[in-house]
């Protein structure tokens, strides 16, 4: 008596979307995501917003500073023309309450998400997009020894300062000594090799390192080594980090 018909369209959508993931040095990440209108015609980008997910706060890295103001990096055009991309860039920071259990995550992590708002004609209501964001975690192994602080630029031959952290990502007790080794550019200053102390699980210690660069240009910061002694097993942490070293000449001109 009654005959229903179904019909489904299907719809593509105008936008290439790629993501990819960054680790720094402090643990930080960094989100690259490529946008790219692959059809024919013009494309309205209203708005792109990343939602992070409850483990990480999530900043914005698209403005440039103007007079005092901040303006988006691609100006007030919204067009997006006929093959035409955009990329776009955000800063992810773990959260303090978080930081003890990275080294214990593994596969897939949630990241959050990314909304993009778009539209076709002017005046048309705006359609949503979002895009699940994931991330394989990384696989640590049993100890992980990640950078503090570290100043950007140094004096070459003068004494700068460094501080490390070192995470038991395992489920026993570390018993932890430390050694530097001197390389080519970096010269470590003070004893050679000290006690650090025991570990429990699933937490962090904290020790400050004093080094000198005698090569000036980027110098790549190596030489610790880490000595679990209940194992007796060594960790060789070789370019932890990267420094731009400059002559005192240069300090005075400046």
């Amino acid at each position: 008596m009654f005959f229903r018909k179904l019909c489904l369209f299907s719809f593509l959508t105008p936008l290439e979307v790629k993501t990819k993931f960054y680790s720094s040095e402090m643990s930080d990440l960094f989100l690259e995501v490529q946008i790219q209108n692959i059809s024919s015609s013009t494309v309205f980008i209203q708005k792109v917003s990343l939602k992070p997910s409850e483990m990480y706060t999530g900043a914005e890295l698209n403005t440039v500073n103007q007079a005092g103001e901040d303006e988006c990096t691609f100006g007030t055009r919204p067009i997006l023309q006929s093959m035409e991309g955009r990329q776009y860039l955000y800063h992810l920071q773990l959260k303090q309450e978080f930081s003890e259990k990275a080294g214990t995550i593994r596969g897939l992590t949630e990241m959050g998400k990314l909304d993009i708002e778009w539209k076709r004609n002017p005046g048309e209501m705006a359609i949503l997009r979002t895009i699940q964001l994931e991330r394989e975690a990384l696989v640590y192994g049993n100890m992980k020894l990640s950078l503090e602080t570290i100043p950007d630029t140094v004096i070459l031959e003068e004494p700068f300062h460094i501080t490390c952290k070192i995470t038991n990502c395992g489920d026993r007790k570390m018993k932890l000594f430390l050694k530097t080794c001197d390389t080519d550019s970096i010269r470590w200053c003070g004893s050679s090799g000290r006690y650090l102390g025991k570990l429990p699980p699933n937490s962090s210690l904290h020790f400050t390192l004093t080094l000198l660069s005698l090569k000036l240009g980027l110098q790549s910061v190596s030489g610790i080594w880490i000595t679990e002694k209940l194992l007796k097993k060594t960790y060789v942490c070789d370019d932890v980090a990267k420094v731009c070293v400059i002559s005192s000449m240069i300090k005075m001109k400046s």
